[in-house]
Order: C-alpha cells, then structure tokens, then sequence
C-alpha cells in the first residue's frame, strides 16, 4: 500500500504538468511576414559558454540580423514564418530597440531581438 501511495504521489506533479495547457494567443496577431535566410549558431562566451542562433532575414524587403533571447542548440529552418512586434522601443529618432515574436508551425513561439540593419 505505501508503495502504491508513493507512485501516485510521484505521478500527481507529472500529471500536473501535462495537464498545463499552453498560453493562450491570437494567431491573427502574427502578421509580420518574414523570410529567414540564413540561420547559424553562434558562441557565446561569457562568462560560460552557451549556444545562441543568429537569423539574416527580410522583413519588408529591409535585411535584418535576428538574435534569438534563448540558448539554443537546434537551428531555425529556412523559409517564411509569421510574426508580431513584442516589443518596439524608440526614445531617440536615430535608434531603437525591437524584438519579434515568431508562431512556430506547431503553436509555439520564439523571440528573436532586432541585433543588426542593413539597406
């Protein structure tokens, strides 16, 4: 009996987890279009070393560089993914600070900060 009370305790926070519905979003949000043209990982080395990816894409026909906010190992696949500003920061006319929310084709999501601009 106390075996079988201590599988279920174990079990209950396992349950509990799958039982976690993913957050709730409006998919029509996601209206940005963008192109990832390339995707690498870069090494980040401070002050351990993690993984992170770095996207050249086209938003609008302007060249971006996109950092992602996570560490990662897998890279993003090349093509068209639908996104929505998360954050747009602009205090001075001549700088600003952006991050992209991408919808992943499974419903999750990932941010990736505006690192680079070119014409």
């Amino acid at each position: 009996m106390k075996k079988m009370f201590f599988a279920i305790l174990l079990l209950v926070p396992a349950l509990a987890c799958v039982a976690k519905e993913k957050p709730s979003f409006n998919p029509a949000e996601y209206t940005v279009a963008i192109h990832v043209q390339s995707s690498c990982l870069a090494d980040l080395c401070a002050p351990g070393c993690i993984w992170v990816q770095h996207l050249n894409v086209l938003i609008d026909g302007k060249r971006y560089e996109l950092s992602d906010t996570m560490p990662r190992t897998d890279l993003l696949r090349v093509g068209d993914y639908k996104a929505k500003i998360f954050k747009d920061e602009t205090e001075r006319p001549y700088e600003y600070q952006r991050t992209y929310e991408f919808l992943m084709s499974d419903g999750g999501t990932r941010r990736y900060v505006v690192v680079a601009e070119t014409e």
